[in-house]
C-alpha cells in the first residue's frame, strides 16, 4: 500500500467516524422539532406562523455567531471548540422539553442556534487540516450523509416516541427532546478524548506519514495563497456573496421541506409511527445520493457541475410534488427532491474549500454557510405562512423549488475547477 492511501485509510478510521456520530447528532438535535411539533403544537397552541417562527429563528442565533465560531475554532483548535458546541447545543437541546409558552419557544430555539454555531463550518474547516483536496468531496460526504441520515434513522425513532404517550409525568414531545439531546453531552467528551488538531499530534500516524501529508496540505495550501486574502478581503470578496446566495437556495430547500415533511406526510392520512416510517423514505434516498454524487465528484476531479445539477432536480421534485394528491406519487417525487437536496452538499463544499486561499478559509466558509443558513429561518417561515393564509403548502414548495434554480444558475456562473492543481500538488509531493 502506497503512504498516500495508507494516511487517508487512517484518517477514515480515526477520524471521521467521530465527525459523522457528531454530524448526525447535529442535525438530528437541530430538526427533532418536526416531529416533536406533531404533539407541541396541539399540546401549547401554536399555530403553523409560531411554528415556522419558532423553527426558523434557530437561524438568527445561528447567522450571528457562525463567523466568531469559526474563528475561534481556528484559534483554539478544534478538538476543544468542536467539543464546547456540542456541549452547550446537548444541554440546550434538553432544555427544549420545557417550552411553556411561545416566547420560551422563540428564545431557546434562538439559543440552540447560538450554540451549534460554528459546528458545521468547523467540520469542514477542519477536514482542510486533515484530509488532501483530491480526497475532500468522498471523505467530508461520509460526515455530511449524517443530515440524510439523521432523517433516515430520527424519522422512526422519533415516530415511536411519540406513538408511547407520556412516562414519568412527561409528555411524549417533551422525552423526544431530553433522549436526542443528551447523546450529545455525552460525545462531547468524547471528543476532547479522541480528536487531535494537527497532522503531528496524531500518534496513530507514522513519521513518514505525517511528513507525507504535512507536505501535501502545506503544497496545496501554497497553490491557493498568491494572492493572500486576508478575512476583510474573503468577506467582501464577490464570488464570497455569489456563493452565499447560492447555498441560501440549497438551505431554503433543504429546510423548507425538513421542518414540514412530517407535517405534509401526516395530511396524507398517515398515524404518527407510519409518518415516521414513510418521512425516512426521502432521506434513505439523499443518503445514497451523497455518497454517489461525492465520489463521482473525485472520481471525475469534476466539482462545478456535480455541484450545479442536484438543486436542479430539487427544484423540478418540489414543484411536481404539488401536482399529486395521492401517497405514492407525491412521495416519489418528495424522494427525486431529497436526492437533489444532499447529493449537493460534499461537491459544493468541496469547490467552495478550492475557491479561497487558506488564510481566508474559517471566514469565508462560515460566512457563506451563516448567510446561506438564514434560508432555514426564511423557508420554514415561508412555508408556514402560506400553509396559514391558504390552508395548503403549494405555494411554499413552490417557492423553494424556485430558489433551487437560482442556486443552479449562480453555482453554473461563478464555479470554477481547481481541484485538477490541487490533485497536481499531491502527486508532485507523492513522487518528488
Amino acid at each position: 500500500m502506497d503512504i498516500e492511501s495508507s494516511v487517508v485509510r487512517k484518517i477514515n478510521r480515526r477520524i471521521i467516524p467521530w465527525l459523522i456520530v457528531g454530524g448526525f447528532l447535529a442535525y438530528l438535535d437541530r430538526v427533532n422539532l418536526s416531529f416533536a411539533a406533531i404533539s407541541m403544537n396541539e399540546h401549547l397552541g401554536f399555530s403553523p406562523t409560531v411554528y415556522g417562527w419558532g423553527a426558523g429563528i434557530f437561524f438568527i442565533g445561528f447567522f450571528i455567531f457562525e463567523v466568531p465560531s469559526n474563528l475561534a475554532l481556528e484559534r483554539f483548535g478544534g478538538r476543544v471548540w468542536l467539543a464546547r458546541i456540542m456541549f452547550t447545543w446537548g444541554l440546550v437541546s434538553c432544555a427544549m422539553a420545557f417550552v411553556w409558552s411561545k416566547e420560551s419557544f422563540y428564545v431557546l430555539r434562538f439559543l440552540l442556534g447560538a450554540a451549534e454555531a460554528g459546528f458545521f463550518p468547523g467540520l469542514v474547516l477542519y477536514m482542510t487540516w486533515w484530509v488532501p483536496a483530491a480526497h475532500r468531496a468522498r471523505l467530508s460526504s461520509y460526515f455530511m450523509v449524517t443530515i440524510p441520515l439523521a432523517g433516515l434513522i430520527g424519522a422512526p425513532i422519533s415516530g415511536w416516541l411519540l406513538s408511547i404517550g407520556s412516562v414519568a409525568g412527561l409528555h411524549n414531545w417533551q422525552l423526544l427532546f431530553i433522549l436526542e439531546g443528551l447523546p450529545s453531552v455525552i460525545l462531547a467528551l468524547v471528543f476532547l478524548k479522541v480528536l487531535r488538531d494537527k497532522p503531528a499530534d496524531a500518534e496513530w500516524l507514522e513519521p513518514e506519514e505525517k511528513r507525507w501529508l504535512e507536505s501535501s496540505l502545506k503544497a496545496e495550501r501554497g497553490l491557493n495563497e498568491k494572492p493572500r486574502m486576508g478575512t476583510l478581503a474573503a468577506l467582501t470578496n464577490p464570488d464570497l456573496l455569489l456563493f452565499s446566495v447560492a447555498f441560501f437556495g440549497l438551505v431554503a430547500c433543504n429546510y423548507g421541506v425538513a421542518f414540514w415533511l412530517p407535517q405534509i406526510v401526516r395530511e396524507l392520512g398517515f398515524g404518527t409511527l407510519a409518518t415516521g416510517l414513510l418521512v425516512a423514505i426521502p432521506f434513505a434516498v439523499g443518503a445514497v445520493a451523497m455518497v454517489w454524487n461525492a465520489r463521482r465528484s473525485d472520481a471525475k476531479r469534476e466539482r462545478r457541475w456535480h455541484s450545479a445539477i442536484p438543486p436542479l432536480i430539487a427544484a423540478a421534485g418540489l414543484a411536481g410534488s404539488t401536482l399529486f394528491t395521492d401517497p405514492v406519487g407525491k412521495m416519489l417525487l418528495l424522494s427525486l427532491a431529497a436526492f437533489g437536496i444532499f447529493a449537493v452538499l460534499a461537491p459544493f463544499w468541496a469547490l467552495v474549500s478550492e475557491q479561497f486561499p487558506a488564510s481566508a478559509a474559517a471566514a469565508s466558509i462560515a460566512f457563506i454557510n451563516a448567510v446561506g443558513n438564514l434560508a432555514g429561518f426564511a423557508g420554514p417561515f415561508a412555508m408556514g405562512y402560506f400553509k396559514e393564509t391558504s390552508g395548503s403548502f403549494t405555494a411554499g414548495l413552490i417557492l423553494v423549488s424556485l430558489l433551487g434554480v437560482v442556486s443552479f444558475v449562480i453555482i453554473l456562473a461563478v464555479g470554477r475547477p481547481k481541484i485538477s492543481s490541487s490533485a497536481a500538488a499531491t502527486t508532485r509531493v507523492k513522487h518528488g
